[in-house]
């Protein structure tokens, strides 16, 4: 079986991760400070700063989601109009879960966990991860009046809790999540499938075959699959599984966008292709450095709560801020799977392939994305 193996292997390090985020400390009161921590793995916090050219824009308080806007030419007829935001259309988030934050009031569709042995149906989500790259894909930004909206805040949500708390866990349990998806996508309007996960480049090759094969059927099935690159770049060949599939939209974080300086290690992180197969990759890049989302920790007595839009009035809330600030390719791949969202939400009988194309001929090519197709470039996207 698989799962023994796995749970060998894992005991070093696990199969898959969200792939050595970058967590930064929690820092919203609608201002920002600039005394921030990062943290990595098995390693005690350390100070960073942000570059100098970022400094201004740091002082004001709608960094970074405008900033993430206007990079990647969000602004257009279609979004000001707010006719193409995601309304109808249906995203699937492979992750750490949910937490019931006001920003997803009633559009959470369904939920599973495939975590614990028990399989529960309340959100809930012990790592943080799952809530962020849903804040940025489709929060409203109900609780700082839109200022943190993420790109398609339409958008209805099915999530599958595949990692643990401390965002590890195996090939097995997602393909348990990938299945569950198989089994509802007719009930809903689904159309993309956003997965921040996967395994490192030095996954065995059977258990990479199985993440590639379930990944891209898929994509065989129509659904618009997009995954991270992960961040054990930037050498070539440093693309994270399932990222290093030819079908789906891979997602890297361009060197040349405004980083956050470390005292010890490079902001450059980025996976890189080629694939095994000499294939370039990521395919499309988009700001993963410093997004502001929805912090999973903000409520308390809806923790817990079941996928019923009731349950999201009257929230009770902690002493945590609203949201919280996370760096890597994690948050970068929710950004281009929302640009989509906008796109389906416009063009609602593209298939995936014609999105992927348009996705290809719309991105501006810029330095440090020479690896793919370009930044991620919305207001071409819309109206290629």
């Amino acid at each position: 079986t698989i799962m023994p193996a796995l749970k060998t292997y894992s005991l070093s390090s696990p199969l898959l991760s969200y792939r050595k985020e970058f967590f930064l400390s929690s820092i919203f009161s609608l201002h920002l400070t600039f005394h921030l921590s990062i943290f990595f793995p098995g390693e005690l916090p350390r100070q960073i700063t942000p570059c100098d050219s970022l400094m201004n824009t740091l002082n004001k308080k709608d960094f970074p989601m405008k900033w993430v806007k206007q990079t990647i030419h969000y602004w257009c007829d279609d979004t000001r109009s707010k006719h193409c935001l995601g309304n109808g259309i249906c995203a699937a988030i492979l992750d750490t879960g949910i937490s019931a934050h006001p920003d997803f009031s009633g559009r959470i569709l369904d939920f599973q966990d495939f975590t614990s042995s028990t399989p529960s149906v309340s959100l809930h989500d012990d790592s943080g991860h799952g809530t962020h790259v849903a804040g940025i894909l489709a929060g409203s930004g109900q609780v700082s009046s839109g200022l943190y909206a993420g790109i398609a805040p339409d958008t209805d949500l099915l999530i599958c809790k595949v990692l643990d708390h401390e965002g590890n866990g195996n090939i097995q349990t997602v393909l348990k999540g990938i299945d569950w998806i198989l089994k509802i996508k007719d009930s809903y309007p689904l159309h993309l499938v956003n997965i921040s996960v996967g395994g490192r480049p030095t996954l065995p090759p059977g258990q990479k075959k199985l993440l590639l094969d379930a990944v891209e059927h898929l994509w065989d099935l129509g659904l618009t699959v997009v995954v991270s690159s992960g961040n054990y770049g930037p050498r070539p060949g440093t693309v994270a599984v399932p990222g290093t599939s030819p079908k789906v939209i891979t997602v890297g974080v361009p060197d040349t966008l405004p980083l956050f300086r470390t005292g010890h290690s490079s902001s450059n992180y980025s996976g890189r292709g080629p694939t095994d197969h000499c294939i370039k990759k990521p395919d499309v890049f988009a700001p993963g450095t410093g997004i502001i989302s929805c912090n999973s920790r903000y409520i308390s007595s809806m923790q817990s709560a079941s996928v019923r839009p009731s349950l999201f009035q009257r929230p009770t809330f902690l002493s945590s801020q609203p949201y919280i600030a996370k760096t890597g390719t994690s948050m970068a791949t929710p950004v281009v799977t929302g640009a989509i969202a906008c796109l389906f939400s416009k063009y609602p009988d593209l298939s995936n392939v014609e999105a992927k194309l348009r996705l290809h001929n719309s991105c501006q090519p810029i330095p440090g994305t020479e690896s793919g197709w370009g930044l991620l470039h919305v207001a071409n996207l819309l109206n290629s």
